[in-house]
């Protein structure tokens, strides 16, 4: 599973984020990769056709919302967003934040090994299971585990 965060935005953001990696990646691929997006429903993704549909009218996607209270429906998201809150604390807003910064912080929090991945990380699933091209086109990249930083001084190196 890939996630990429889009956490704290408006509505055209939301579009503007998944419209961007569709470009990148082209309609199969994004299709291959990214079938479902599982979110919450919050005021963002209140048109999920705008969301599902490429500009001219395509499927590229189907969105599901978990149910409200329900984030067991998502767990591995909600670690990544425990993850993220060590960097951006909780109360501060991601909207001040640059792409390269987010991906920044994704790549740090990607190379950190998981007691439920057996103590792999997400990055080395995704080297085993997905074409590198990918990871290189959404600039997935490997963090030694020595240079991992989870702390709001990440953004300060």
């Amino acid at each position: 599973m890939i996630a990429f965060i889009i956490d704290s935005c408006s509505e055209l953001d939301v579009k503007e984020a998944i419209d961007k990696r569709y470009e990148v990646l082209g309609h199969e691929e994004f299709k291959r990769y990214f079938p479902v997006i599982l979110t919450d429903n919050r005021s963002e993704f209140k048109d999920p056709e705008s969301l599902e549909l490429d500009n001219e009218g395509n499927q590229r996607t189907k969105i599901f919302y978990c149910n409200p209270m329900a984030s067991y429906q998502k767990p591995y998201v909600e670690k990544n967003h425990e993850y993220i809150r060590y960097i951006i604390p909780k109360g501060t807003s991601l909207n001040n934040r640059t792409q390269e910064e987010i991906t920044l912080m994704m790549n740090h929090i990607n190379n950190t090994a998981r007691a439920s991945l057996n103590g792999n990380t997400p990055f080395k699933l995704a080297q085993m299971l997905l074409d590198n091209s990918l990871l290189d086109k959404l600039s997935l990249k490997y963090i030694p585990t020595d240079e991992i930083h989870l702390k709001p001084a990440l953004f300060k190196k």
